[in-house]
This record gives structure tokens, sequence and C-alpha cells, in this order.
């Protein structure tokens, strides 16, 4: 034991020496993970295709190409022209896919970044105020936790009249809410004994300023881990809203969720028309879930060596 501390010391010791800053060092063990290198490809992939979707995509998503052949509102097998075949409707499966991803990545990213600012302000306002205000707002929290994350999300897609693409990133979103609240609400209490923090109120720096400059900056950096990780959750919760149809409510416009949902009926004439979305959806979270990790990892000063 007194060997690893030994070591430990000894490392942070040589990156101050060398003038190396931990977030440095951290990219660094990042570089030479396999794992991380393998998310952060995923996830790169999946941005480029979602912002030049349009470009990528080798037909309109939207256009009834083979409406004329459909039998029964049967899909049809691949074919020249159509490399993953056509759905119900005649388009083309393969642009659809394509294009779907983009709307996956604005429904992840907004509701991540809407469940980010909500839940910073519940546990900032918990952590820096405490007292009362702590209590109160942490069994509100407390209250949201208690609920399965995909429960809360149906029930709160249910309760709007009409669903579109702003019900299914609200529901979303509130059910990211209280992971933020709780994880920056912990690391300002932790940060509260810390000893530059204990520094600054001996020297008679206001507590605004020290909420501010001191514990909020050093309490960032794990929340914003777990925003790289609730994309991954939030992606999975769009897909499940839509393909429980709660989603939006154009059965024309292409998302993942809705074309596995659409999918079910034909399963068993043919089942690629599920499979090809589901992958999607399983490789994209995958990567998310493989870089957050790894990012988690770099960054916890118990793992370095």
């Amino acid at each position: 034991m007194t060997s690893l501390l030994t070591r430990k010391k000894d490392r942070i010791d040589d990156l101050a020496e060398r003038g190396e800053s931990l977030s440095r060092d951290a990219f660094r063990r990042l570089s030479r993970n396999p794992v991380a290198i393998l998310g952060a490809v995923i996830v790169l992939l999946f941005v480029l295709v979602a912002i030049f979707a349009p470009l990528l995509a080798p037909k309109d998503p939207y256009v009834r190409y083979l409406i004329d052949e459909v039998r029964q509102n049967s899909p049809l097998p691949a074919r020249d022209g159509f490399p993953l075949g056509a759905d119900q409707n005649g388009r083309d499966v393969l642009s659809r896919l394509i294009v779907g991803a983009r709307q996956s990545l604005i429904v992840g990213v907004v509701a991540t970044l809407v469940g980010l600012i909500v839940g910073m302000l519940l546990g900032g306002v918990a952590g820096a105020v405490g007292g009362w205000v702590d209590t109160v707002l942490m069994r509100f929290v407390d209250i949201l936790l208690s609920v399965p994350s995909l429960l809360l999300a149906i029930s709160i897609a249910a309760v709007f009249k009409s669903a579109n693409q702003w019900t299914v990133i609200a529901a979303v979103s509130i059910v990211s809410v209280p992971i933020f609240a709780r994880l920056l609400r912990g690391a300002m209490l932790a940060q509260r004994h810390a000893d530059h923090v204990l520094a600054a109120r001996a020297l008679g720096v206001q507590e605004r300023s020290i909420v501010l400059r001191h514990m909020l900056p050093n309490s960032l950096s794990a929340v914003i881990v777990q925003a790289t990780l609730t994309l991954a959750t939030s992606i999975i919760d769009a897909a499940a809203l839509s393909f429980l149809g709660l989603g939006d409510a154009d059965p024309n416009r292409a998302e993942w969720g809705a074309m596995l949902g659409d999918a079910q009926t034909y399963f068993d004439i043919q089942p690629s028309l599920a499979i090809w979305p589901a992958l999607c959806i399983i490789v994209v979270a995958l990567g998310f879930t493989l870089f957050g990790e790894s990012l988690r990892e770099a960054l916890d000063p118990k793992n370095r060596r």
C-alpha cells in the first residue's frame, strides 16, 4: 500500500516538474486507450453522418419510389439502387437510416443539454446554499429518481395532447435532470471542505465568489463526463418513445425508433427492416458509452499511475 501511494505521488510530482496539466495527461491516456479510440470513432462517424445526411443519402427518404410495386403494404427486398430494400411505402431504407441519424442526434443532444442545464441549476443551488433549500430540492430529485427512467419518460410523454419531436425532448430531458442535479450537488458538497475553499473563506472572500470561482469549476468534470454517458441513454429513450408511438406523430419522418416500430408488423416477411435501425441504435449508444467510461477513467485521479 505504501509503495502504491509512493508511485502515485511520484507520478504527480513528475507531471508537476514537466509542467503538464492533468487534462493534457488525461488526453494522452485517452489517445492510448483502444476502447476510447473505438468509442470516439463511432461517435465521430455518427456525428458526421448526421450533419451531412442530406448529402450522403442516395435518395430522398420521403419519396415513395417503389409504391407501385408494393403489394398489400409489404416491404420490398434489396435490389439495384436499393441496397437495403424498401419499406412498406416504397421508400429507400438506407436513405431513411442515414437521415434518421440526424433526428437521433438532435433529440439526444438537445435533451441532454436541457437536462444538464436544469440539473446543474438544481444541484448547484442545493450544494451552494445547503440547509432547507438543499433538503427540499433533493427530496424532489429523490422522487424523480424513484421512478424508472423509461417509465417516467413514457408518463411525461403521455401527458401531452399531441406527440411531436419537442414532447420527446421534454420527456427525455426531464428524466436526466435528477442525475445531473444529484451528481453536481455531491461534488459541490465535497468541495465545500476542500483546502482551497477553506483558505478562501479564511481570507474573507465572498461566498458567491467562492461558489462560482472555486467550488463550481472544480465540480464540473464529473458532470461533463456524465453528459457523455447520458447522451447514449437519451438516444435509447427517444427511440423507445417513438417505438411505442409516443414520438413524432408525422409518419413520414425518418427516425430509428419509429422505423423499428413499423417493422414489427413485417418481421416475419423481412426481418432486416427491424434489424438495421436496431443495429444503428445499439452501435451509437455503445460508442457514447465506451467513450464516456474511458473519459471518466482518464479524468479520475485515483486511476493515475
